[in-house]
């Protein structure tokens, strides 16, 4: 049975076009700068993987499997994303304001009742806070 299910949910502004967000997004190269490495493909159906750290405490070998499930070019992008207990998704949507983009970002599915899970939730909350936006920004400024 399972518990409550619970989501990430940040959003930032980046001083950037749609379009050069989305490359960050969607080119493998890019993504493994900011993200991890990956055979990222921006294809429905497309599987591939994240290379994360493992974390041996909790049974993480650091391997994320991933699907591509939805792509609406410049606009969204949603993934499957499961390794070390997780079985959750990862939706990016982009919109245009002003000059830049609003990145929206929904990491969801999380079973709170489940140990893993919540320890990836409380992780992955500030990672997605913090960490991951820092590292696109210095991608994005970096990008021609």
């Amino acid at each position: 049975m399972s518990g409550e299910r619970a989501s990430i949910e940040v959003d930032e502004f980046l001083p950037h076009p749609p379009a050069k967000v989305w490359r960050a997004l969607t080119e493998p190269e890019l993504l493994a700068r900011w993200l991890m490495p990956n055979d990222f493909k921006p294809v429905v159906g497309h599987r591939f993987t994240f290379a994360a750290k493992p974390i041996p405490a909790v049974g993480f070998d650091g391997t994320i499997e991933c699907r591509v499930l939805d792509v609406d070019e410049l606009r969204l992008l949603r993934i499957s994303w499961r390794g070390g207990g997780l079985d959750t998704t990862v939706t990016w949507r982009l919109v245009a304001e002003g000059r830049g983009t609003r990145l929206f970002v929904e990491h969801a599915g999380f079973d709170l009742d489940d140990p893993v899970n919540a320890y990836a939730f409380r992780g992955m909350g500030g990672g997605w806070r913090s960490g991951i936006f820092r590292a696109l920004r210095e991608v994005l400024t970096d990008l021609r």
